[in-house]
């Protein structure tokens, strides 16, 4: 794990702080003993220069047989280029508009070498100082990763042309992690394939100025690495 520069919590407040992550705690007791941790869609993400490129990744990991998201859990899809910038996008479910993208300031490779750690927790910050807005609603994040600052992020008011063909892509995937057929060859050329990893998310609403998204891990999957994704506004 990278040494921890800054906290992204130090401002706030105690209890919400407190029930968020006592939230992941005993999420983290509760998948190891039920169904064995995230490791699975972890160990695909990392062997991704041997998937397959291209829809046929998409079929493999997209089709349904059977209802997966009755349980209503929130979509999130990590995604770009090898070469280039990672974007999250969060969704109601994959058949939605997502409710919240940005673009990280963080490479694809710089984010691969945080997820060596057994927990992820990614964090976003905001310092807006009036709360008529929902969390999800601010523009400005300042990005955390494992306790370290990667710089600050803007929420997209519209979505690329890539994000839009990643979304419209992955419209009938749930899970999974996969390459993606990049918009043009010279795109593809530049920046490398279009990698994503798609999972599903336990929402947590600590207060209005705090949320959390806690991975939900597939069935039969090995013990492994944990992914929380934290919202914060701070005064």
């Amino acid at each position: 794990m990278p040494p921890v520069y800054s906290s992204p919590f130090h401002q706030m407040e105690k209890p919400a702080l407190t029930s968020l992550l006592q939230h992941t705690t005993t999420r983290e007791k509760r998948s190891k003993s039920r169904i064995g941790g995230a490791g699975g869609i972890f160990r695909m993400f990392k062997l991704l220069p041997m998937l397959t490129s291209g829809c046929k990744m998409v079929t493999l990991l997209g089709r349904t047989r059977n209802p997966l998201l009755t349980d209503h859990a929130t979509t999130g899809t990590l995604f770009g280029h090898r070469r280039g910038r990672v974007s999250l996008a969060i969704q109601e479910d994959p058949h939605r508009l997502p409710v919240f993208v940005i673009e990280l300031p963080m490479s694809s490779a710089a984010f691969q070498k945080e997820m060596a750690s057994d927990v992820v927790r990614l964090s976003f910050e905001s310092e807006t100082k009036t709360s008529k807005k929902k969390v999800l609603e601010e523009y400005v994040w300042a990005v955390y990763c494992n306790g370290r600052k990667y710089g600050y992020a803007i929420r997209r008011k519209q979505m690329t042309d890539d994000e839009v063909h990643v979304m419209q892509s992955l419209r009938g995937v749930s899970m999974g992690a996969g390459v993606l057929p990049g918009l043009s060859e010279k795109e593809t050329a530049v920046d490398g394939e279009l990698t994503y990893m798609r999972a599903r998310f336990e929402r947590v609403v600590g207060n209005k100025d705090s949320e959390a998204f806690h991975m939900i891990n597939p069935e039969g999957a090995a013990e492994g690495q944990e992914l929380s994704i934290f919202f914060v506004r701070v005064h």
